[in-house]
C-alpha cells in the first residue's frame, strides 16, 4: 500500500510531466497526432516510474503496472526500472528492482533495463546498483537508457552540439564499447527529438560523426518500431535514407519487435515495422533475435550484445537477399 514517504520518494529526481512535453523540450512536432503520442509515452512512463517508488512491495507495484493498457504497458515497466533503482538506492530500502524482474515485469526485462539507465542518469554514481550482478547481456541496455535521458533531458550537449565522447566508466565490461552503447540510446532518443519524422531524424544523425551513424540509427530503428507514429511511406523513406546503416536500422527494429512479442503488447505498428524496416514478418524478426541469442558466458574481446546485435543484423540482411532471389 503506497505511504507518505511513498510519496515523497516518487518526487525524489524525476521530472513532473510537464518537462515531457514537446514544447518545454523543445521538440520537433510532425504532427498533432504525434506529438500526443509522445507526450502520452511519457506521461505513462512517469505514471509507472510513481508505481516503483510509491508500492509497499514489488507485488503491489507490478500489480499497479499491471492495470496499464497493454499497448503501452511497456513504457510503465520502463519507468519502473527507474524507480525501482532509486527506490533501492535509499537508505533502509532494497529488492524492488529483483523483485519486479521476477515477476510479471520478466516479460517486460528489456524495458526495465533500459529504466535502470535513466536512475543512473540521474542518481551519484555511488547509489548505482551493482550492474556486475545484473544480466551479463542485456545490462547493457542500461547504457542504452543512459544515453537516451541525456540526449532526451540535456539535448543541447548531446544532440544540438554533441560532444565527441561520452566520459563515461563503469563496471559491467568492455568500457572501450560503452559510447556506442549510450550512442544507441541516443538515437533512441532522436526518434523523439525529431518528432517521429524520418527526414528530420535522418538529419540529427547526418550531424553526428560518421563512425557514430550506425549506432545511431540502431537506436532510431528501436525507437520507431516501439513508439511507432510512423506510416508505411515515412518508414520506406527512412529505410532508403540509412543507406549503409539500413541493417543496423532492422536490428533495432526487431530487438522493439522482439520485446513486444515477449511481453504480448503487439501493435499494428509492430507489423508495420517488421514489413518495412526489417523485411520480415513480425514472428519472424523476432525468432531472429531469440534464435541467434547468445550465451552470456565468456564474451571475449568484444562484448556478446555486440556480436549479438550484429549477427541479427547479418542475418536479417541475407534473409532479405533470399527473398530478392526468390523473386526474380
Amino acid at each position: 500500500m503506497s505511504t507518505k514517504f511513498g510519496a515523497l520518494r516518487r518526487r525524489v529526481l524525476t521530472p513532473p510531466v510537464s518537462e515531457t512535453t514537446m514544447e518545454v523540450r523543445g521538440f520537433h512536432v510532425k504532427s498533432p497526432e504525434a506529438k500526443t503520442r509522445l507526450e502520452h509515452i511519457g506521461e505513462v512512463f512517469l505514471r509507472g516510474y510513481a508505481f516503483a517508488v510509491e508500492a509497499g512491495s514489488a507485488a503491489e507495484a507490478e500489480e499497479l503496472l499491471e492495470t496499464v493498457p497493454r499497448d503501452m504497458r511497456g513504457f510503465a515497466y520502463e519507468g519502473a526500472g527507474m524507480g525501482a533503482v532509486v527506490h533501492d538506492s535509499l537508505p533502509g530500502h532494497s529488492g524492488r528492482l529483483t523483485g519486479l524482474l521476477a515477476g510479471e515485469g520478466r516479460h517486460h526485462d528489456y524495458m526495465i533495463y533500459v529504466g535502470v539507465g535513466w536512475a543512473m542518469a540521474r542518481l551519484p554514481r555511488f547509489l548505482w546498483p551493482d550492474i556486475s550482478r545484473t544480466d551479463p547481456l542485456l545490462r547493457w541496455l542500461a547504457l542504452d537508457g543512459y544515453g537516451f535521458h541525456q540526449a532526451y533531458f540535456k539535448t543541447g550537449a548531446y544532440v544540438r552540439t554533441p560532444a565527441a565522447e561520452h566520459p563515461f566508466r563503469w563496471n559491467g565490461g568492455h568500457d572501450y564499447y560503452t559510447p556506442n552503447a549510450i550512442d544507441q540510446g541516443i538515437g533512441r532518443a532522436l526518434w523523439f527529438v525529431g518528432g517521429t519524422d524520418p527526414e528530420v531524424v535522418a538529419g540529427l544523425i547526418a550531424s553526428y560523426p560518421s563512425h557514430r551513424h550506425g549506432d545511431l540509427y540502431a537506436g532510431a530503428g528501436l525507437a520507431c518500431a516501439y513508439a511507432g507514429s510512423a506510416t508505411e511511406v515515412e518508414l520506406t523513406r527512412f529505410v532508403a535514407g540509412a543507406g549503409e546503416h539500413r541493417w543496423a536500422l532492422a536490428q533495432g527494429s526487431a530487438f522493439a519487435i522482439e520485446a513486444r512479442i515477449k511481453a504480448g503488447t503487439v501493435i499494428d505498428h509492430t507489423h508495420l515495422a517488421a514489413r518495412v524496416v526489417c523485411g520480415t514478418t513480425a514472428e519472424e524478426a523476432a525468432s531472429v533475435c531469440t534464435g541467434l541469442r547468445p550465451s552470456t558466458d565468456g564474451q571475449g574481446s568484444s562484448p556478446a550484445y555486440e556480436s549479438w546485435r550484429r549477427d541479427v543484423a547479418a542475418e536479417l540482411a541475407s534473409l532479405s537477399l533470399i527473398r530478392k532471389g526468390a523473386d526474380q
